[in-house]
Formats: structure tokens, C-alpha cells, sequence
């Protein structure tokens, strides 16, 4: 019979949940354009201080991709490991 089982419930859930835990990148691609543009104009109006500029728009970023970074690795987890096997 093939009929719906735990496994299978538990393989269209762990589906669901990792494109829902790839839409967590989505913030972070915003957050790091606006910072980006921000950071651009901050150095239009004062190029003296690029440096000090880009390497705190720069630690910023990293820090916001690593919420990106997570939800990917959260996907990847859903998707390729699996409990029934």
C-alpha cells in the first residue's frame, strides 16, 4: 500500500522548513544594501575618512550575513539529513 506515512510527512515537512529557512536571507540582502549605501554616502561627504568608513560598514555586514549564513545551514540540515533512513 502507498499510502501516507511518518516518513513521508516528515520529508514534506523538512522540505517546507528549509525554504522557509532560506527566506532568511532575505533580511540580511537588505540590511547590507542599505548599510552599502549608506556607507557610500557617508564617504561622499568626508573621503578623509574612507578607512575607519568601510572597516565598520564592513564588521557590520559580516555580522548581519551570519543570520543568512545560519538559515542556510538550518535548509541544508532539513534537507540532507534525514531521521527514517
Amino acid at each position: 500500500m502507498n499510502g501516507i506515512t511518518g516518513e513521508t510527512i516528515v520529508n514534506a515537512a523538512s522540505a517546507i522548513g528549509a525554504g522557509i529557512a532560506v527566506c532568511s536571507g532575505i533580511g540580511p540582502g537588505i540590511g547590507q544594501g542599505i548599510a552599502a549605501g549608506y556607507g557610500a554616502s557617508a564617504v561622499g561627504r568626508n573621503p578623509g575618512a574612507k578607512g575607519d568608513i568601510m572597516s565598520t560598514m564592513l564588521l557590520g555586514q559580516a555580522v548581519a550575513e551570519t543570520t543568512g549564513l545560519y538559515g542556510l545551514v538550518v535548509s541544508l540540515l532539513l534537507m540532507f539529513v534525514k531521521p527514517f533512513k
